[in-house]
């Protein structure tokens, strides 16, 4: 007798339909204790922050049977349940990561880089190769900001649209004809961002498959709905993007939390639909509660009404669904009642049953999380135990030892503080067991700084560190072309070399980008190949995430730097820490292109790369001065396994270069400067637009015998990796930092790394001098740009002054 679907369109028997229901009530009850233990843990000091996923466990019951093996899950942080039930996430698990365990092993969500709740499946092997996706559950690594999983929900959706279509990627490590849903998650209060709308529009546009979930407590944090939302409803002000008739759109589903029969049926026709049709598809699950309120850092009970406490506790999912399993019956054929249980004992018994699981995990994961702690501690003991014997700072060792002792639940900042605190007290002294404790320091740093520290790069054999340059060659009589030509011809190359390279972006594909560099590739490829979106920044960039994650290789177009501004947000929380804060265990080496520096006006000149070194730390930033050395960084990038941002000279489109013979093999190199003039005066650092303008001032420095050294920087993240600058200013003594970024934005960058971590200071002769934009955003037209930016007399006279300082008899005060 076929009675309800487990997955979809697997009819189960009754005896097989209760075993399930009563599966699904042990994994929402045991999902709830969790969070209840959890809660506790943070509160007696165990843990530092809880946000549990209590009152949201039966929708979610329901999303795990409809999800399937290839599938990818794009949510947020009160998933848990979701997790248990497809069998990604153990209460041990769940504590571990609670407990911000440095193990991969023992947290295998994001070894306890992250909060608790944060989900995440390991997408990638122990080589940091991609696994097999189809055969396996998959989520993308959850991060805080609110509705920050919602660009990356369009891309995963969007790759599953380019594996049905083109026949020329298909690939069963990825995809199984594009049949894979994107299933996001978010609370009702973050469909308030800006990207949840930016998002919903473009699924809707692109008719991907993907399915919104909306789990609806009526709260964000204290703010009741309808300060959060029009109508107080995201579904009612979503009714125009329902599908009807010949016109795409949304399928919008409307759904009580607590009403389980009723969400499998939901969610078993959403992803039919979204899965056969790719048809876009938003779940509303209204009357959710949050027993514990938003997190351990407050109380519900301050914000919400004793009216709504009590209604919480009456409709609570987990409650209904056990009052449903009790009061359920059923006739069959024979008029027979069948019914889930006897009685309440068999529910009872489940209860218990999950307390002492939940329990033993909850002692099994902080025992995993401290006895290595604990150990590590004895060791420590043992050492200063020698040393105290020895010194005569004896008294001081001894009370910082005995107050280690009396840690009983340590930390590794505990230990290594400690010992710290002791090596000052013995530093004149000349012990053996000095020796020891100097050895256990740097050696505990060197093996416990890396479990928290490691994989913001790549460490594959396909990182970007490992890659060489290819000199771009030439024909005996090479052209001199416009230079956007040789961005156009590389990209020519790469999407005939490469069938899973596409390039999307506004104006990027009918008209082949605002400076030509893709003209007539969308008739050669096609317009999924090279395709033109919506003017929405942010989910270009998450169109791309999701894609990389998937094992495309997107190239997402921002029309102007200045507009990178509406993405970084995305860019530095999810793309930039994605590697790192999955130990290694997910990539999406994206290529974000966009063209940047010195056109007009306050909205289309801007440089703002000091904010964006500092926010993308895991990314590769790469600012090329010419069209030859930005192409050379795109063949770079597609052979490594990292993602990139490059920054095209907007300047340089139209000026002439030669044009190449050996279009996507040349290979500019990562992390090296170049040195483009070679001198003995002064040395000049510089990249992009502003080093043509440096360029033009070098005859007018020669004819007052001045002879710099310029250095292109090529790539502000990594910098310099040959330490190539300071071997410069060991030869010149003196430096100079040309940029157009505000002052202390880049140029203090650039300081740091050649002063600090290259030790340049040793060598300098004269103060290092940095010539930057002014404070404002450059001012309209061509005097805007001469008085806002770095111009040519500019850097004449700051270099002269510099020897004016060394030889003021030759070199006079100008004025």
């Amino acid at each position: 007798m076929s009675v309800i679907p487990s997955k979809i369109n697997e009819p189960l028997s009754f005896i097989q339909f209760k075993k399930e229901v009563l599966q699904d009530y042990k994994t929402a009850v045991l999902s709830r204790e969790c969070s209840l233990i959890g809660r506790r843990e943070v509160l007696t000091g165990k843990a530092k922050f809880g946000i549990f996923g209590d009152g949201k466990e039966v929708p979610q019951l329901a999303m795990a049977k409809a999800f399937k093996k290839g599938d990818f899950r794009s949510g947020y942080y009160r998933d848990q349940t979701f997790m248990m039930a497809i069998g990604e996430l153990t209460p041990q698990q769940f504590f571990a990561g609670l407990y911000a365990h440095a193990d991969i092993n023992a947290d295998p969500m994001s070894g306890g880089r992250q909060m608790g709740g944060h989900f995440a499946t390991h997408s990638l092997d122990e080589k940091g190769h991609f696994k097999n996706l189809t055969e396996q559950y998959n989520s993308s690594s959850d991060i805080s900001p609110t509705a920050g999983q919602m660009p990356r929900m369009l891309g995963l959706a969007y790759a599953s649209k380019l594996f049905r279509n083109l026949l020329e990627i298909k690939n069963s490590k990825f995809s199984n004809n594009g049949n894979e849903i994107s299933w996001g998650t978010i609370g009702n209060a973050s469909t308030s961002e800006g990207v949840f709308f930016e998002t919903i529009n473009a699924a809707g546009v692109l008719q991907v498959p993907m399915i919104i979930n909306v789990w609806d407590d009526d709260f964000g944090i204290s703010v009741p709905a309808k300060y959060q939302t029009t109508k107080e409803s995201i579904s009612e002000i979503l009714k125009g993007f329902q599908r009807e008739n010949e016109v795409n759109g949304y399928e919008i589903f409307v759904v009580n939390g607590w009403d389980y029969p009723k969400l499998i049926d939901v969610y078993s026709k959403a992803s039919k639909i979204a899965r056969e049709e790719h048809v876009p598809v938003l779940i509303h699950v209204k009357d959710l509660t949050q027993p514990q309120g938003h997190s351990t850092s407050g109380s519900h009970e301050r914000y919400k009404t004793k009216e709504r406490l009590i209604w919480e506790k009456q409709n609570d999912c987990i409650v209904k669904m056990r009052d449903w399993i009790i009061e359920f019956s059923l006739q069959d054929e024979n008029n027979n009642t069948l019914k889930f249980i006897d009685s309440e004992e068999e529910l009872i018994k489940i209860e218990k049953e999950v307390k002492k699981e939940v329990s033993q995990a909850r002692r099994d994961a902080w025992n995993a999380f401290l006895n290595p702690i604990k150990e590590e501690k004895n060791t420590l003991i043992n050492v200063l135990n020698n040393l105290s014997e020895k010194s005569k700072n004896k008294a001081f060792i001894l009370k910082l030892k005995n107050d280690l002792i009396s840690i009983l639940e340590p930390s590794r900042k505990d230990l290594l503080s400690t010992a710290r605190k002791i090596i000052v007290y013995v530093r004149d002294e000349n012990l053996i067991e000095k020796t020891q404790l100097q050895n256990w320091i740097t050696t505990y740093i060197k093996t416990k700084q890396p479990a928290y520290s490691s994989h913001l790069y790549s460490q594959t054999d396909k990182r970007v560190s490992l890659s060489k340059e290819v000199l771009p060659t030439y024909s005996e009589n090479a052209e001199l072309v416009d230079a956007r030509i040789i961005i156009k011809d590389n990209f020519d190359t790469l999407f005939s070399k490469y069938n899973n390279v596409f390039i999307f972006g506004e104006d990027a594909g009918n008209i082949g980008d605002v400076n030509q560099g893709l003209v007539g590739l969308q008739d050669k490829y096609g317009e999924l190949r090279i395709t033109d979106t919506g003017i929405r920044e942010a989910t270009i960039i998450g169109q791309g995430i999701g894609m990389a994650l998937r094992g495309l290789r997107p190239i997402a177009e921002i029309q102007y730097l200045d507009y990178l501004l509406y993405g970084l947000q995305i860019l530095s929380d999810d793309l930039a820490t994605l590697h790192y804060r999955t130990a290694g265990k997910q990539k999406a080496p994206l290529i974000i292109r966009t063209r940047g520096h010195r056109l007009e006006g306050i909205w289309h000149s801007g440089s703002p790369m000091g904010a964006i070194v500092h926010s993308l730390r895991g990314m590769n930033i790469l600012v090329p001065r010419n069209m030859t050395k930005a192409a050379g960084f795109y063949n770079t990038l597609l052979e490594c396994d990292e993602p990139a941002l490059i920054v095209e000279n907007l300047n340089g489109y139209r000026l002439k270069e030669k044009l190449p013979n050996n279009f996507g093999e040349f290979k500019t190199p990562i992390g090296e400067v170049e040195t483009i003039k070679y001198g003995n005066d002064v040395t000049v650092v510089s990249y992009g637009s502003t080093l043509k303008i440096v360029q033009d001032v070098i005859n007018d420095l020669a004819q007052v015998d001045i002879d710099i050294e310029i250095i292109d920087v090529q790539s502000l993240l990594p910098f310099d990796n040959n330490h190539d600058v300071v071997k410069s200013i060991q030869k010149t003594n003196r430096l100079i930092i040309i940029d157009e970024d505000v002052s202390g934005g880049a140029s203090a960058y650039l300081l740091n790394e050649i002063l600090e971590k290259q030790n340049a200071y040793d060598y300098l002769d004269s103060k290092p001098i940095t010539i930057t934009a002014k404070e404002h955003r450059a001012a309209y037209g061509t005097d805007g740009d001469y008085f806002s930016k770095p111009n040519a007399e500019d850097i004449f006279e700051s270099i002269y002054a510099i020897m004016h300082e060394v030889n003021p008899m030759k070199y006079k005060k100008l004025y």
